[in-house]
């Protein structure tokens, strides 16, 4: 099996976020997906990002606040799983719950293997 990263972009449903009941539901939701993940074997771990960060660029190694982009593109947590091809992971992709909202995203990325 390969290794794949889940990047999420956008989707952080302004409406569910209107009551916390409506949020809990998407959380709900959220959960089941990564559970069922998981009791296949194919979940490697998952986590939210903060929306605060450090940039360094180049050579000097300048260090600068960020990221700075327009809400839909801002990668808001990640996934890591585990699949038999790049097919296999967009079907998982697919499942998302972010998905659910018109401007979620999902990026989908095989790892490289530094093994020989």
């Amino acid at each position: 099996m390969k290794e794949y990263l889940l990047l999420f972009r956008g989707g952080d449903g302004a409406t569910v976020q209107q009551s916390p009941e409506k949020w809990q539901e998407h959380m709900q939701q959220w959960m089941q997906w990564m559970g069922k993940l998981t009791e296949q074997g194919k979940f490697i771990g998952a986590q939210p990002l903060e929306t605060t960060g450090k940039q360094i660029t180049g050579n000097k190694k300048v260090v600068t606040d960020g990221p700075f982009m327009e809400g839909k593109e801002f990668i808001g947590g990640y996934l890591m799983c585990k699949a038999d091809t790049y097919d296999e992971a967009i079907e998982i992709a697919k499942g998302c719950p972010i998905l659910q909202f018109d401007d979620g995203k999902i990026e989908v990325r095989e790892l490289k293997s530094v093994h020989p």
